[in-house]
């Protein structure tokens, strides 16, 4: 059994609908990040970080921390998601890292401020949303003539998606990229990604 400890954050996200998508058997702690939950003695002995998510998988006594490493240990545990020719599967990784290290942290920035810092930062707004749609423009780049990022359904996709599909609140729209929103879709009519965006 998989103990999800998440938000309803785009990286918590990931991991709900990768367990969706698994068919792997999950109870779901929300720690709530508006509440501090996260600085909790007890999660912090999950996550030294104190950031969501995290899994406690019972089955092997494994605590994984960090979204990225928790898909890589799914994907693992259960054999799918992940090639096992090394170079198809690192062609898997190096995008699940373009994702870790590019579009979650500077999306991430576009939101907060956007929405959440106390006074606007015209400099910081215009930067991250630059950044944001240079992002988008490699992403749709890449999804010419390939169905998902890397051909075949991955734990890249499913990093990704729920970053993508908050555009409209980032106010960062996908028009501009046709194989982008041809990929979005494709996403969200996946019964397992409608499924996982709803948990918490």
């Amino acid at each position: 059994m998989i103990e999800l400890y998440t938000f309803g954050t785009p990286n918590g996200r990931k991991i709900s609908i990768a367990l969706e998508e698994l068919g792997l058997a999950y109870n779901v702690h929300t720690v709530h990040i508006g509440k501090n939950e996260q600085f909790a003695p007890a999660y912090v002995a999950i996550n030294p970080n104190s950031k969501i998510p995290s899994i406690v998988d019972t089955d092997t006594g494994i605590t994984v921390f960090e979204s990225g490493a928790i898909l890589l240990y799914l994907a693992e545990k259960t054999g799918q998601l992940l090639p096992k020719e090394t170079a198809k599967r690192f062609e898997v990784i190096e995008w699940l890292m373009f994702q870790m290290a590019g579009v979650g942290p500077m999306f991430g920035q576009v939101n907060h401020f956007k929405k959440f810092a106390p006074e606007p930062v015209p400099y910081a707004i215009e930067r991250y949303s630059k950044e944001a749609k240079r992002l988008q423009k490699v992403l749709d780049t890449r999804l010419q003539g390939r169905e998902y990022i890397c051909g075949a359904y991955s734990i890249a996709d499913i990093a990704t998606y729920p970053w993508v599909a908050v555009h409209d609140f980032m106010g960062i729209p996908i028009d501009d990229c046709p194989d982008l929103v041809r990929w979005t879709k494709a996403m969200a009519e996946r019964p397992a990604v409608q499924r996982g965006m709803k948990v918490p």
